[in-house]
């Protein structure tokens, strides 16, 4: 009879802990995490979790943030160690060099990172070789690593294919958790072909930057309402007539001040076209380095304007859509206002917001102002799936959305 007592009290003391853990979902999670380092396919695995679907307060999702992400960190410090050591990543068959320097101290809320793209372009990989070693010692910034990668390519658009992206996005991550980059102080610099490529990437690349500095480069098909959220500076030699490259620059800079004149908050900008220079600046462009240290990241801004590069996103800021929908020239443009989501642009039908207490409050139905002038009133729940989700698509500690919205757009034929 004792026997049996013994073992119906250590039953219920079982039950009582496994719904203790069911109730308690960040108890749950960090009993989870023990069992293996957090790789791509653990996060794949916790999003199917129960208790990972169970509903968050705003204080547990901030302590689930912290918990998910240093254990994410953690494996992502032995699983690119040796990427590091070997400066060079590797992607398919592609390889990107890459060499940096550290300048100054170190804050407390972690360094600077400022990768700088040299020029060169369609030439025999030798040209392109000692232009990478030309662009080590163009800059020095007072704090920060300065970053210099050798382009996987030689042809004329060697830092805007979509590669580039993904090796950025890589390499970004790596300066975070092994070398104490500041996830929101993250800054892209290039000279002629390099600037080709700030053009370019700083607008589908923005949600990653604090800001950008363009050298002497060319915007080809590049758009800049993407730049909204960050600081750009254009320096071009005013005699770098080349391709109109001095004619160009000085019309994004009318450009820009067209979109910050009807969007005064966004799109800081400054523009320089050196008196007496041509392609060469003579390094006058250096005080670019320190413009750019003043900017921080806004990782959910109030208002995002998203405009697919012929290279497409499936994620910008906090809005999202569908692997494999997305078009080049697609806009969408929302804001915050309120405690309301304002979508008042849109060129497609469906989309996904992604959603944080660092945007807007999450306690309460979310009101979602539609471009044909309707109402959505939709509920929002906090996840653990979510946010396992958000962190597996991108590595960023400051980006981690805790819940999500999927709307269907009225669009015009």
């Amino acid at each position: 009879m004792l026997r049996l007592f013994k073992y119906s009290l250590l039953t219920l003391l079982l039950a009582l802990h496994c719904s203790t853990l069911q109730a308690d979902p960040l108890k749950s999670l960090e009993q989870w995490l023990t069992a293996a380092p957090l790789s791509n396919q653990r996060l794949s695995d916790l999003t199917t979790q129960t208790f990972a679907n169970t509903p968050l307060s705003a204080e547990q999702a901030t302590a689930a943030t912290e918990l998910l992400w240093r254990a994410r960190r953690d494996f992502l410090k032995t699983e690119r160690q040796a990427e590091l050591d070997a400066r060079q990543i590797v992607l398919g068959d592609l390889k990107m060099p890459f060499w940096y320097r550290s300048f100054g101290d170190p804050p407390a809320s972690g360094r600077r990172l400022f990768i700088s793209m040299h020029g060169g372009g369609g030439a025999p990989p030798a040209v392109n070789d000692q232009q990478y070693e030309n662009q080590k010692r163009l800059y020095q910034p007072a704090e920060g690593i300065y970053l210099v990668p050798r382009a996987a390519t030689n042809t004329w658009d060697l830092w805007h294919q979509a590669h580039i992206d993904q090796f950025f996005d890589r390499l970004i991550t790596d300066m975070i958790v092994l070398e104490n980059v500041n996830p929101d102080q993250v800054f892209i610099m290039g000279y002629s072909a390099g600037g080709d490529g700030v053009y370019q990437l700083a607008p589908r690349m923005a949600d990653r930057l604090a800001a950008a500095a363009m050298m002497a480069g060319h915007p080809n098909e590049a758009r800049p309402e993407g730049l909204r959220n960050i600081g750009f500076t254009i320096h071009m030699g005013a005699q770098d007539s080349a391709y109109g490259r001095n004619s160009v620059a000085a019309d994004w800079g009318r450009r820009l001040k067209t979109l910050k004149d009807a969007d005064p908050q966004g799109y800081v900008h400054s523009v320089t076209l050196h008196e007496g220079k041509g392609h060469w600046m003579n390094l006058e462009d250096k005080v670019a380095v320190p413009w750019m240290s003043e900017f921080t990241r806004q990782p959910w801004p109030a208002r995002v304007v998203w405009v697919q590069d012929d290279v497409v996103h499936n994620r910008f800021y906090w809005l999202q859509v569908e692997p494999g929908t997305a078009k080049a020239g697609d806009q969408i443009i929302a804001e915050v206002h309120d405690g309301k989501v304002r979508i008042t642009a849109c060129s497609r039908a469906d989309i996904t917001l992604l959603l944080s207490d660092r945007l807007l409050p999450l306690d309460t139905p979310l009101t979602v102002e539609l471009p044909d002038g309707t109402s959505q009133v939709v509920p929002v729940q906090r996840r653990l799936s979510v946010m396992a989700a958000s962190l597996l698509e991108r590595n960023d500690p400051a980006g981690i959305a805790s819940a999500t919205v999927s709307l269907a757009v009225p669009v015009k034929p």
